[in-house]
């Protein structure tokens, strides 16, 4: 059984290196090749240049006729001009070399995020909401996401010193067998070593993902934005940064000792690699003294096994760093095999439009993912073409997730929810929340120009399309922008040079206006003028209805006396509806919904 799991353990590396070189290739084949073609010719030009040097050696030190330095320049010089061209080759090569590998290495890096980027896109709303997800994807990005190039350079580096080590090894056989085996004694010790810490580093990272995030997270705190006033104002700052503190010195004190424990044992494999080097040194010494190898044998030998001894290291290094890159390559992939839940049906429908009908919650039951609550119980209402529905409630009684659902962010676990009789599943996604325009309480905030954060709302129409400006009118944003020095040009948001801060009700104009401009058949707002001030709020929903041309609406808000235009009112409590009405039918009912008006009615007289 234990076999059996190491095979797989050991086979499941061998697809993510598979994997990993396939992204590389896919990055740029020509790169990939030209790196190559260069990793095999420069690995060659050591043994070329050595033996150069031996010929030289032998040539001066053979004996030339010393009153004659003409003639006996004359027969050296063919080595020293072919010495100059290796050299003038090896400089040249290196700089090609330099040039492919770092456009190599930002083409492969920007492949990388863009497949971290897409898969996160697809990655379903649940995992968002889920702290392991969250450790899989802080693994992913900080420690994987350059692990394919990193592969690729030690490939390049194994596949360049198994070049060296071939043309010195055959060298040093012709000088004696067990020179060459030599090699081998000090070299293993120490790639074992590596190996065995490797393993334990990987082990330690795995379990302290979580508490890297955390110390992240602190670090955030301190230096974003979003929190600077209230951290401020509440004197914060030092909390937050000892806190940060004590996480980072726990996880420096652990890596420390890990890192002492492997220099410890790396300093006694190199005592073995001293001794080891130093006996071929003798050896090879005493053979040139005793008149058995020229000195030009002596240079030739000695490099010979010195560069064959770091080829070795090399290439035991290089694929102990493979060892090592595999454990994190599968980081990357154990993000990437996130597979969504949320996917188009194998044969869609097209989306009813106009929608006839109109959608409909039919017996939806619905929970969270890692949650025994139930969020949703027994839910049914529809939403008819033209209508205007809203949503009322306590926080938590299930507002914002009948939202969710809608918008197929979420699937319901029990019943349905359909659009002219159709499932929400039959269509696919794209189509579908193409149809609907929703802004959420904490809708975005996007620091790029006024246009662009309206036209955000369909990018499918031109970025100066006159649509943008009557949406902005619709959402009462158009005097906002108009007053910004640079009008619709104007950055929002003080992220970037020239940008400017608008209100947190200006704000949500801006984001209304992004709504409006979607040319879909359902128009949700999820508690959107919440930072509006009452008389505000009363002013965009009275002229709400008569900007919505034709199109349904559904709007969440704890301000009961806005609601008053809807069509029908749905009053949720605890995941259920527990009325449902126009607003003259729920206050004769004098339930829940009357009693809350009349608690807000109060507040206001």
């Amino acid at each position: 059984m234990r076999t059996r799991q190491l095979l797989q353990f050991e086979s499941q590396r061998v697809i993510h290196l598979g994997r990993a070189m396939r992204i590389v290739w896919e990055s740029g084949p020509i790169w990939t090749i030209a790196r190559t073609a260069l990793t095999i010719v420069q690995s060659c030009l050591p043994i070329t240049r050595l033996y150069i040097m031996k010929l030289l050696l032998d040539a001066i030190t053979g004996g030339f006729d010393a009153s004659n330095p003409e003639a006996a320049f004359a027969k050296v010089a063919p080595l020293v001009i072919a010495m100059g061209v290796v050299n003038l080759t090896g400089a040249m090569l290196s700089s090609i070399s330099t040039l492919v590998n770092q456009y190599q290495q930002q083409v492969v890096s920007d492949r990388l995020l863009e497949i971290i980027h897409d898969h996160a896109l697809n990655v379903d709303l649940e995992h968002y909401e889920n702290p392991t997800y969250y450790d899989i994807l802080e693994r992913a990005r900080s420690e994987a996401n350059g692990v394919p190039l990193r592969l690729l350079n030690r490939l390049q580096q194994v596949g360049s010193n198994l070049v060296q080590l071939a043309t010195m090894g055959a060298t040093l056989l012709t000088f004696n067998w067990l020179v060459a085996i030599v090699l081998f004694v000090p070299v293993i010790p120490r790639i074992l070593v590596r190996v065995a810490f490797v393993r334990e580093i990987h082990r330690w990272l795995k379990k302290r993902t979580a508490t890297q995030r955390e110390a992240g997270y602190y670090n955030s705190l301190v230096l974003n934005d979003q929190h600077a006033k209230e951290i401020r104002l509440f004197d914060l700052g030092k909390l937050f940064s000892d806190r940060f503190r004590r996480l980072r010195w726990r996880l420096r004190k652990e890596r420390l000792e890990i890192t002492f424990r492997r220099t410890t044992a790396d300093f006694f494999t190199t005592l073995i690699s001293v001794v080891a080097t130093w006996a071929v040194y003798a050896y090879i010494a005493y053979q040139t003294v005793q008149g058995n190898i020229t000195v030009g044998d002596l240079v030739l030998y000695n490099q010979a096994f010195r560069k064959a001894y770091d080829a070795l290291w090399n290439i035991l290094q290089g694929v102990a760093g493979l060892y090592e890159d595999n454990q994190y390559l599968s980081y990357l992939f154990e993000f990437l095999s996130i597979k969504p839940k949320i996917v188009d049906p194998p044969y869609p429908k097209p989306v009813p439009r106009p929608m006839q009908k109109g959608l409909a919650f039919e017996n939806v039951d619905f929970h969270y993912p890692g949650s025994e609550r139930q969020a949703l119980k027994d839910i049914s209402l529809t939403l008819q073409p033209g209508e205007v529905i809203a949503l009322v409630g306590e926080n938590g009684s299930g507002k914002t997730t009948l939202i969710k659902l809608l918008c197929r962010l979420y699937d319901p676990d029990g019943g349905r929810v359909t659009l002219d009789g159709i499932d929400l599943r039959d269509f696919t996604v794209k189509d579908l929340r193409q149809q609907i325009s929703v802004i959420f309480q904490d809708y975005a905030k996007y620091h790029l120009t006024a246009r662009e954060n309206i036209w955000l709302g369909n990018v499918d129409c031109p970025a100066d399309d006159e649509r943008i400006v009557a949406a902005a009118r619709r959402a009462g944003a158009d005097e906002v922008i108009q007053s910004l020095p640079r009008g619709y040009d104007n950055i929002l948001g003080k992220r970037f040079e020239t940008g400017e801060e608008l209100s947190i009700g200006q704000w949500q104009k801006v984001s209304i206006a992004r709504a409006f401009l979607r040319n879909s058949q359902i128009i949700v707002l999820d508690e959107p003028t919440s930072a509006l001030d009452p008389k505000a709020e009363y002013e965009v929903f009275k002229k709400f209805r008569e900007l919505l041309q034709g199109q349904s609406a559904v709007l969440i808000t704890h301000r009961l006396s806005t609601v008053r235009m809807a069509d029908c009112i749905y009053v949720l409590d605890k995941g259920r509806i527990v009325e449902s009405g126009p607003h003259e039918v729920l206050m004769e009912r004098q339930g829940i919904y009357a009693r809350l008006f009349e608690t807000q009615a109060q507040n206001y007289r």
